[in-house]
């Protein structure tokens, strides 16, 4: 067998040797710090058994998990909040404009509907043809206007200026219900907003944080693996060699 060079441990000064050992500066910076904050003397050519090199690795796996789980959960905190929020209640524009509709309201809203439509034209065309019809060519002996139908120049005059501030008051309320519906939609946008920004923040934490930690944890456990498989080594070995001096001992009696 190979010779073994002794040397101690950090943690309790017991004698190893350089197969069942490591040294601090073959560790991890996070592992190596942990170690460092509970022995403060500590030097990075310091040795340490596999044994409570098996107990840091467990506590820094722990802290690890922990970390992750804490930003996690402030996350979703955050989130869950910014979903309930309940800041602006979005306002239904067309109930709203209902429930505040007067009867001049209603009389402009119905003007504009008809006087936007083709059955205005068509009516307007009619009444506009048969009043010519009539009064140029005397029909029943009527002609209350004749040409060139100033009459009906005044009757188009007062259509048209009655009619536009109907129409206009009725564009009025349709501004009125872009402007709720532009609120709303800011609002929306702004709430939409913030929760991408919490979602990004957590898919971020995800790919910087959880998966490399995953990663890591995952190294350790096989490390921590190979160590247990190391001490079931030397318990086989240890055990192994007590049974054999036991038999030799019985073989001298």
């Amino acid at each position: 067998m190979p010779e073994h060079t002794q040397i101690t441990c950090l943690v309790d000064g017991a004698p190893l040797s350089l197969e069942t050992s490591l040294q601090l500066s073959e560790l991890e910076v996070g592992l190596r710090n942990r170690i460092k904050r509970d022995y403060p003397q500590s030097q990075p050519s310091d040795y340490i058994c596999g044994h409570h090199l098996l107990k840091y690795r467990l506590d820094h796996v722990d802290a690890m998990i922990n970390a992750d789980l804490k930003q996690t959960k402030k996350i979703n905190h955050k989130l869950t909040k910014a979903l309930q929020s309940d800041d602006y209640d979005i306002i239904d524009v067309n109930d709203s404009l209902k429930e505040s509709l007067t009867f001049g309201q209603k009389v402009s809203d119905d003007v504009a509907r008809f006087g936007g439509s083709w059955g205005f034209i068509f009516v307007f065309l009619f009444v506009l043809i048969g009043w010519m019809i009539v009064n140029g060519l005397h029909v029943f002996g009527v002609d209350f206007d004749n040409y060139p139908f100033i009459l009906l120049n005044l009757v188009l005059s007062c259509v048209a200026a009655i009619q536009a501030p109907i129409i206009m008051m009725s564009q009025n309320r349709s501004a009125d219900r872009d402007r709720m519906m532009a609120e709303n939609d800011y609002h929306v946008n702004l709430k939409s907003e913030h929760e991408l920004r919490l979602l990004h923040a957590k898919v971020d934490h995800l790919a910087q944080n959880q998966v490399p930690h995953t990663m890591e944890i995952e190294r350790f456990q096989l490390e921590i693996l190979g160590e247990i498989r190391q001490e079931l080594a030397e318990l086989r070995e240890a055990k192994a060699t007590a049974d054999s001096a036991e038999r030799r001992e019985s073989h001298h009696e």
